[in-house]
């Protein structure tokens, strides 16, 4: 079988560079053009020492000196406009390629199954997002040239240091020997793995702090520290320790190298009395200073090389972090797509798990009627979110089959199903623009009057009423806020709008305060109406009057039935309907 021939991170990202790739080319040309340029001036300071030696002590004979200085300044702004062209061509290829990369991983994100931003984390494919394609935009806007001029730059100063004195020329070159075999135990595939952890690191501190800034609300009300959120802490806690190890790896190679490219005056001088135990002449002593000038531009061209294999093992790993999103699949297509013909649910042996390993969902069976309202219920992380999630085609089941309206949802074309199933969340989700618009994303068609009923189905009439500019009130802006019950509503409006005949409800009363709690269950009301409806609680008061309830545990359906038949089986829905009862009617007593 031939070996498909992996392709370099150059070549890939010229893939997303279109027509501007010549420009990226060109970057590298004009770089190395403007490196080389930039050797001009020292060439011109040479002749300036050479003749302050030879008119020495009258200078003023030296009458050439001042066209040299201004033929060396000359020089130098050519190669800095030229430097300058480099870069603005290289700019606007990279920031084309980095939208070209965000804009395809976007599109990928839309592709892709509803779950995959869980399983993924919110934190890092923002980071994989943002700061991954903006090290590709590095990488292609100034490393890449720099590193053309880097290359250009030692060519210039062998030709420079061979031309006047060769023996100066290899001593100085010795350093460069050494430095360049010490950075080498810095870099390679050690260099890449650490580059690799670190950038994990990263990752797990991105998507924990999220978390933790999501869970901020909890964390002030019962006056906790940043040590109740532990995976927080314990991600910033090893990024510390990596680093310190790092750096500790890392300091004494550093040292050497340093010591090395700074160097390289010990050497000439220690050649120069060398060459001149029987005498100095007054070329060679111009020579010398000639070296120790120039030299320490191969310490800094260098010490660019060291950077740059660096820099590039960081492009390398925020390639591989894109790859995870470029090249996550998204669930099938139908081939034939089929329309369900009612609202109606049935699942049949239903296997799922998140990595492969541990199944959540076990062989889990039901049917739910078109126009039915039934339950999840059961212990925390028993599988109801998970399963409810199944349905909406979130994840594809390891096995079994889930259909609606006795048509398998794989079959089902992705817009079609989506218009099908409506999620109202536990955690209302709104965007930063006007209610109008938050509303319409349920149908982005819908005409102003449309939205204004799917507000007032969704009881938030007093919402609006007290809006400065009703319902063109941007959210979010001039201190405009919304409460944790007013927001469900106004997402309890989109999905009225919708108008999806299945509705699958997560905890939609849970971060309801008193006051509107009855309006959301009346909102909850309205938009059930002749609907299927799946519904997940654990305020069982909630689900105490649906068609049926399926107890969830630990992935498996422990009993289903009505109310009154589960409290008569003395089950665990009795035990926990018992429970609910007990801490619905506590209360605190007033001793007087």
């Amino acid at each position: 079988m031939k070996k498909q021939k992996k392709h370099s991170n150059l070549s890939r990202l010229m893939k997303y560079a279109g027509g501007y790739r010549f420009l990226t080319y060109a970057s590298w040309v004009l770089s190395a053009v403007s490196a080389l340029i930039a050797l001009v001036p020292y060439w011109y300071i040479w002749q300036i020492i050479r003749d302050v030696l030879a008119v020495s002590p009258d200078f003023s004979q030296a009458t050439e000196i001042k066209n040299y200085g201004w033929m060396a300044v000359l020089f130098a702004v050519v190669a800095v406009l030229v430097y300058i062209g480099a870069l603005m061509c290289s700019h606007v290829a990279a920031f084309r390629v980095a939208t070209n990369l965000r804009v395809e991983m976007t599109h990928r994100i839309a592709k892709l199954p509803l779950g995959f931003t869980e399983s993924f984390g919110s934190g890092r494919l923002r980071k994989t997002i943002n700061e991954s394609s903006a090290a590709t935009e590095t990488y292609l806007a100034h490393q890449l040239p720099d590193k053309a001029g880097a290359i250009a730059t030692p060519l210039g100063l062998l030709v420079l240091l061979f031309v006047f004195d060769w023996r100066l020329g290899l001593l100085s070159l010795v350093p460069v020997i050494l430095g360049f075999c010490i950075m080498m135990t810095m870099t390679g595939r050690k260099m890449a793995e650490k580059m690799r952890q670190y950038q994990d690191a990263l990752d797990s501190m991105s998507n924990e702090a999220v978390e933790y800034v999501r869970g901020v609300p909890v964390v002030k009300t019962f006056g906790q520290t940043v040590f109740s959120f532990k995976k927080f802490k314990q991600t910033i806690d090893n990024y510390g320790v990596w680093v310190i190890s790092y750096t500790k790896q890392l300091r004494l190679p550093m040292i050497f190298y340093t010591a090395a490219i700074n160097g390289v005056f010990a050497f000439l001088i220690a050649g120069a009395l060398f060459m001149t135990r029987n005498g100095v002449t007054d070329e060679f002593l111009l020579n010398l200073l000639f070296y120790i000038i120039i030299t320490p531009v191969i310490g800094l061209t260098l010490t660019k090389i060291m950077f740059m294999s660096e820099n590039g093992m960081i492009v390398a790993d925020a390639l591989e972090r894109m790859d995870r999103v470029l090249k996550a699949q998204p669930l099938s297509e139908p081939l034939s797509p089929k329309l369900p013909k009612d609202a109606s649910v049935e699942l049949k042996d239903v296997v799922f798990s998140y990595d492969g390993s541990k199944d959540v969902i076990k062989n889990i069976s039901m049917k739910i009627e078109s126009g039915q309202t039934v339950a999840f219920v059961g212990p925390s992380g028993g599988g109801k979110s998970t399963l409810a999630s199944l349905v909406a085609r979130f994840f594809d089941p390891r096995s079994g089959s889930i259909k609606i309206g006795g048509v398998d949802v794989r079959e089902i074309p992705k817009d079609k199903l989506m218009n099908t199933v409506s999620f109202v969340f536990q955690n209302s989700r709104l965007f930063k623009a006007s209610v109008l618009e938050n509303v319409r994303l349920g149908k982005p068609d819908a005409s102003r009057e449309e939205v204004i009923k799917a507000l007032e189905t969704a009881q938030c009439a007093d919402i609006i009423n007290k809006l400065p500019n009703g319902i063109d009130t941007v959210i979010g802006t001039n201190g405009v806020y919304l409460s944790g019950g007013e927001g469900q509503r106004i997402s309890i409006a989109r999905a009225v709008l919708k108008n999806a005949p299945i509705i699958i409800m997560d905890e939609a009363t849970a971060f309801a305060d008193p006051d509107n709690e009855a309006n959301v269950q009346k909102a909850l009301g309205e938009l059930a109406r002749g609907k299927t409806v799946i519904m997940i609680a654990h305020r069982l008061s909630t689900v105490a009057n649906a068609d049926c309830i399926y107890v969830i545990d630990d992935g498996r359906v422990a009993e289903y039935g009505k109310r009154g038949d589960l409290c008569a089986k003395n089950g665990l829905f009795s035990k926990m309907w018992n429970e609910y009862q007990t801490s619905a009617q506590w209360k605190v007593s007033k001793e007087g």
